[in-house]
């Protein structure tokens, strides 16, 4: 997937979820920001930002924020980032024929990805994950009640008969394995490790992030414990 139109910038606050101050060219701008997750450890006072401009010239912010340099890592915080990399690599890993459908509900969710090839019936569920500790990704960065519920309906539903995975998309590179952050919210690792006892796939892939793009890359090891 690709941005148009960026530009760099140095943050310098964030007054709620949803804005930032960015300094852009030495002029100090209200930006959008693409994810309402904490990200407390992303976005740091002097921390240098990508930004997308808004390609509506009468919106109130005039930049979206979506990625962040964090020491040697170029991490890609758009929300919105993931779900388009995971379309990308499940069409490359299904092939053509497959037939690959967004938002599929099911029990009381929408499921991310409804895949149906010749042979097999797929639900996935993908989560984007922005945390990293000591070259390790984490997810959740807070917790996810949401996330322990879609968990459980994949174990449901792959009792009915369903192929089922959780697709982790890691919005960077550099990093040597994933685990659930059971530190943040020990329920959502425990459904993790339960579904992965029920027969659901944990995957993760890591991405080639760059100020302009964001492209699904290669799997990354699974750590549950």
């Amino acid at each position: 997937m690709k941005y148009d139109n960026t530009v760099s910038g140095i943050f310098i606050s964030r007054p709620n979820r949803f804005i930032a101050h960015v300094n852009i060219n030495g002029e100090v701008h209200v930006c959008h920001v693409k994810n309402t997750g904490r990200c407390r450890e992303l976005l740091t006072e002097g921390a240098t930002v990508y930004l997308q401009k808004a390609s509506n010239p009468s919106r109130k912010t005039g930049y979206d924020l979506i990625a962040v340099q964090k020491g040697d890592l170029l991490i890609n915080m758009d929300s919105a980032a993931p779900n388009k990399a995971a379309a990308e690599y499940l069409r490359k890993h299904f092939g053509d024929k497959a037939l690959i459908k967004p938002e599929k509900t099911y029990g009381a969710s929408r499921i991310d990805f409804y895949v149906e090839t010749a042979a097999e019936k797929w639900l996935i569920e993908v989560k984007g994950v922005t945390l990293e500790e000591q070259g390790r990704a984490l997810f959740p960065d807070a917790p996810t009640q949401r996330g322990v519920k879609h968990i459980n309906e994949l174990i449901k539903a792959t009792k009915e008969g369903y192929k089922t995975c959780i697709l982790f998309i890691i919005q960077m590179k550099g990093i040597t394995s994933f685990s659930p952050n059971d530190a943040t919210h020990p329920a959502f690792g425990e459904a993790l490790r339960q579904a992965a006892k029920q027969g659901v796939q944990i995957k993760a892939i890591d991405c080639i992030v760059t100020p302009d793009a964001m492209t699904p890359d290669k799997e990354v090891p699974i750590k549950l414990k």
